[in-house]
């Protein structure tokens, strides 16, 4: 992180770089970051996808979440704080309210929805879920008709693979638009909030970049 903008390796490194004077450990987590996700570059944006069409069918739906970059996308768009921790800890409070409202709007169709949930930290990226966890996603997602994913098309790879021993169906409920370019902020007591955030397209042919307003 320079000058306050995130960079390339992975924003939630910029946590540990705000409240760490240790610069050889925020490189050093900052390089295994890039190593396991491929030299990605996050957060990605993300728009909200019609699903009515996949699950008008259904019975059930279990909702699969990433709470990184689906859950940045939801906060900068609230223009709310990411993470509050003595409120909320470790919980991203406008991405657990936008999961309560997919919950209720899947119930107004008749189906039941649940939550598969993450919470250990190091469980947040869902790219690189550890075998355990995918097991246990495998496990519970054979009690649903389809599992709807709120990640990118790593983190839907990630879920295709744990369900592929079922007959449940994979759903993608967000679409990446590009990578945020953002200034991290931190507010006593403890508020993480992402400011000035624009969207990168992610065509090398396009040189645009749009603002989130």
């Amino acid at each position: 992180m320079k000058n306050g903008h995130l960079e390339t390796g992975g924003f939630f490194f910029g946590f540990i770089e705000i409240l760490s004077p240790n610069d050889n450990l925020v490189e050093k987590l900052s390089s295994k970051n890039r190593r396991q996700t491929g030299g990605m570059n996050m957060p990605l944006h993300f728009i909200d996808r019609d699903i009515s069409s996949e699950v008008s069918e259904l019975s059930s739906v279990l909702i699969v979440p990433c709470n990184m970059c689906p859950a940045v996308t939801v906060a900068v768009r609230e223009k709310k704080p990411f993470i509050q921790f003595f409120k909320h800890f470790l919980k991203s409070a406008p991405f657990e309210d936008y999961i309560r409202s997919l919950q209720s709007q899947l119930r107004d169709f008749g189906l039941v929805a649940d939550v598969f949930r993450s919470s250990l930290y190091h469980q947040w990226f869902m790219c690189m879920w550890t075998a355990r966890k995918r097991k246990k996603l495998g496990e519970t997602a054979k009690r649903y008709d389809a599992v709807l994913v709120l990640g990118c098309e790593s983190a839907i790879e990630s879920v295709r693979d744990a369900v592929k021993s079922s007959k449940c169906k994979v759903i993608e409920g967000m679409e990446p638009t590009g990578i945020m370019n953002a200034q991290l902020s931190f507010q006593l007591p403890g508020d993480i909030s992402f400011k000035n955030c624009k969207i990168v397209s992610t065509s090398k042919r396009s040189k645009d970049n749009t603002e989130i307003k």
